[in-house]
């Protein structure tokens, strides 16, 4: 038999490994001032749909071949995933934490009240509702560029967002409505696209982040090739040189003011940000912050007889698309997620619908820089001019009828009559550095490059031409990774 004290004479100690640097946060970060010291090739302004999307098709069309990505966020870290991964956070805690978050500038906007900012790594996917459907072709019809065109940025956009049409399907609620609105006159009707991840665990890769944020493709991007990333800084300026960007004057919240430098620069900060960065920059457009168009929105609550339905009820996402006939997009959904929650048998299921319709673009709806009043970084406030046409109006009041008739094909009571929310609540703000081939009337070309700038891009909502009442996210995504890909064929 051996003795321990024989081993402990004839087996070395393995030697303690020294530690790693630790890590401060759930990401890394680097210093304004370190970044001060590179020259980028692309620097990102924003890290929402938009920028995620841009630096990830970046990093993994380029691999780790040396070239120098940069990305800068305004806000801070608030949440490591979407809030709906949190098993703290049921939907209601969710909201309360968005209230938490957000910023309100329609408060300041009489024409658009329902107005909301969200400054954060991740931006507004940290709290979107996953709905994630594609334009219909026929919304190509007035763009630089075709649904053809779009499609194979779509084909891989979902399948990194992991976007599914089963999240609800074969639930006893969702069957049996559907079938109500397939037999009662909405042919269309169908299972929601959603950008949740419902894989499961196998040979040990994990699918924990079932529902889809911009924080996906940082982790997706940092495990290719690192990228050097700061937090609470703040594009004050669009430095140029010769009709080509340079860099990018930035404000950190201490008030430090820093020049970055960079080749390539991506401006993804938001349909309200970005015009107004290059507002302050002086950028050449006469369309910067014009033709401002969103989703005006319709909603109506209703109540379903629980004694209709089988014991195990599920949930339902439901959606009518819209189409080249039909400028509208209805959505009925239940509360459709929950952690550690018992689910009680009710009398009632109560069931939201939704319809959303375009606006006309209007060069006299627009954001403009306020010229008497500043921020605390001394950049000028957005004001807002938003008025509706009477061929918005018109489609209003359809958009209330067939709401009502798809609510009660449903055989929903209806809790209230239809009530059209403030304008701005839909968060489906778009097209203020629009797309286009003329400069007189768009910001960008059909790659995303603002007009007369070289190497100067956007990706955000800002430059999509929202002709379609579906969901706008997948949409700036796809975009956001066909620039990407553009810049990279420039820089060849």
């Amino acid at each position: 038999m051996i003795l321990l004290r024989e081993i402990h004479n004839t087996v070395s100690t393995c030697p303690i490994e020294p530690p790693l640097p630790p890590l401060d946060q759930w990401i890394p970060l680097t210093s304004i001032e370190q970044m001060a010291k590179t020259d980028y090739d692309v620097l990102i302004i924003g890290s929402g749909a938009g920028g995620g999307a841009a630096l990830w098709r970046l990093c993994e069309q380029w691999g780790d071949n040396g070239k120098r990505i940069g990305m800068i966020e305004a806000g801070d870290l608030q949440l490591p995933t979407h809030a709906f991964n949190l098993p703290t956070l049921n939907e209601q805690r969710a909201i309360a934490y968005w209230e938490r978050i957000a910023e309100r500038p329609g408060e300041r906007w009489p024409d658009y009240p329902g107005a909301k900012m969200v400054k954060a790594l991740g931006g507004r996917t940290l709290l979107w509702y996953l709905f994630a459907p594609r334009f219909d072709p026929s919304a190509f019809r007035s763009w630089p560029i075709t649904y053809k065109d779009l499609m194979p940025y779509y084909q891989i956009a979902e399948s990194v967002m992991n976007i599914t049409s089963n999240y609800a399907k074969g639930s006893s609620l969702q069957e049996m409505l559907l079938e109500r609105l397939l037999m009662g006159g909405f042919p269309e009707a169908t299972d929601m696209r959603m950008a949740t991840d419902l894989i499961g665990t196998k040979y040990g890769q994990v699918h924990s982040n079932v529902f889809f944020s911009s924080l996906i493709f940082l982790a997706y991007a940092l495990n290719i090739r690192p990228f050097d990333l700061a937090v609470n800084t703040r594009a004050i300026q669009v430095l140029t040189e010769k009709g080509k960007a340079a860099g990018v004057k930035v404000m950190t919240t201490d008030k430090k003011m820093v020049t970055l430098k960079a080749k390539t620069i991506i401006v993804s900060a938001s349909t309200w940000e970005t015009p107004r960065l290059l507002l302050n920059s002086n950028i050449p457009n006469e369309a910067i912050g014009r033709y401002l168009v969103h989703h005006p929105e319709i909603v109506a609550n209703g109540n379903l007889n629980r004694d209709q339905f089988p014991e195990v009820l599920g949930v339902a996402t439901i959606a009518v698309p819209g189409s080249s006939e039909r400028t509208y997009h209805l959505i009925g959904f239940s509360d459709f997620f929950y952690h550690y929650t018992k689910k009680p048998l009710l009398k009632e299921t109560r069931i939201v619908t939704k319809v959303y319709g375009i606006v006309e673009p209007r060069f006299d709806n627009h954001v403009s820089l306020d010229p008497l009043k500043r921020d605390a970084n001394g950049v000028p406030l957005l004001n807002i001019q938003f008025s509706y046409s009477d061929k918005d109006r018109a489609l209003h009041r359809e958009m209330y009828t067939s709401l009502l008739a798809f609510s009660t094909t449903m055989g929903l009571s209806l809790e209230g009559p239809p009530l059209m929310s403030p304008t701005g609540y839909d968060n489906h703000e778009c097209g203020t550095c629009r797309m286009g081939d003329n400069p007189a009337t768009s910001v960008t070309n059909r790659f995303g490059q603002v007009h007369g700038i070289t190497g100067l891009y956007i990706a955000d909502n800002s430059v999509v031409n929202l002709t379609s009442p579906a969901n706008p996210t997948l949409t700036t995504i796809a975009l956001a990774m066909r620039t990407a890909d553009y810049i990279i064929a420039q820089m060849k």
